[in-house]
């Protein structure tokens, strides 16, 4: 299929810059086979089943987002290069790959300076960005903590820069696991008087790892969308997990993920008998239209851009030719999008 196919004209208004207060307070657009209802997330638990099952991804977003300079002794500092970097991957203790920008501004081996804490030089280019070894004492995610920033999705950043409001807003109330560089956002509408609301409907709850990286971010750039190759992510699933996931399978209860990233995971695991094993590695899983769903019952997701392999999926999911009635719904009624955006309720 040809990724024109997945095309949509989407107002530049539409995405939002900052979530809604308090985190429940946002848009639910409800589908169940062809049928719309325009809610508010505050009804989720009445949508619901006691006995449903949602699966958390408990991924901790990392404020990956650094600004460094390039020391450069023969000029004056106010005319060193400032530069962007993103760590996208940790590839050893001290050595990250980063997305930098601009990058021809970056000279290998010179030094960089992100704080008075935290120094390093680029050692290395390839394909994915370039390899960057940091000098530090003590522990490394304390000193990004002070130093980096959330990693906004650039859509977001278009409009307005990172700041410390994004360090609370941009992360999930289960956060726990540290490793992503984006943020599992259907979950960023759950607080815990939403929870509490779940609980007292008899709704159950699980939690699984997705690390989100760099594919998050990296548009389809393919005609084709069968051209496209995933980025690898790490994701596990315990065993303790795994007995929840599959006892909901096996008594016929719904398993709804709550984000692309659990769905993504769940069926990761998922054996051609339709139950889970516990999980512990990468995947590059790429749902397009024609994927048998083997665990996913109904999903919790935000609203994705045009051609985005994210968009694809909920193609994939209740079909395109659905997916985009309901995104012609959400745009008229003019629903908030991405990762501070309103949510849907997808039931095929």
């Amino acid at each position: 299929m040809r990724l024109t196919k997945f095309d949509f004209s989407l107002p530049k208004e539409l995405i939002a810059t900052r979530p809604k207060v308090p985190r429940s307070s946002s848009r639910l657009l409800y589908y169940n086979q062809n049928t719309l209802r325009d809610l508010s997330f505050f009804d989720l638990p009445e949508q619901l089943k006691a006995g449903d099952l949602l699966v958390f991804n408990n991924t901790k977003v990392i404020p990956a987002l650094l600004y460094g300079v390039i020391e450069e002794t023969d000029k004056p500092k106010e005319k060193w290069n400032r530069l962007e970097f993103l760590l996208t991957k940790r590839l050893a203790v001290d050595h990250w790959l980063c997305l930098c920008k601009p990058i021809k501004k970056l000279k290998l081996h010179k030094h960089i300076i992100f704080s008075n804490d935290l120094t390093g030089k680029a050692v290395d280019r390839c394909k994915d960005g370039v390899v960057v070894k940091f000098k530090y004492f003590g522990d490394f995610f304390l000193l990004l903590a002070k130093t980096g920033q959330m990693p906004l999705p650039p859509y977001i950043r278009k409009f307005r820069p990172a700041d410390s409001q994004d360090k609370d807003d941009y992360q999930t109330i289960f956060s726990t696991t540290i490793g992503s560089i984006a943020s599992p956002t259907a979950s960023l509408h759950f607080d815990s008087n939403m929870m509490q609301k779940i609980e007292a409907k008899g709704i159950k709850t699980c939690f699984v790892t997705l690390h989100v990286g760099i594919g998050t971010f990296l548009p389809i750039r393919t005609e084709h969308i069968s051209d496209h190759k995933m980025h690898e992510e790490f994701g596990e699933i315990d065993l303790a997990t795994t007995e929840i996931i599959n006892d909901a399978l096996t008594s016929g209860r719904r398993v709804i993920p709550v984000g692309t990233t659990s769905l993504r995971i769940l069926e990761s695991s998922a054996s051609k008998s339709g139950q889970i094993a516990n999980y512990k590695g990468f995947t590059d899983i790429y749902i397009t239209p024609g994927f048998n769903f083997r665990v996913t019952s109904a999903l919790i997701t935000n609203f994705h851009l045009p051609k985005s392999s994210l968009f694809i999926l909920i193609s994939s999911f209740i079909g395109l030719e659905a997916a985009k009635q309901l995104y012609t719904h959400a745009i008229k009624n003019k629903y908030r999008f991405y990762s501070y955006g309103d949510a849907s309720l997808l039931i095929p």
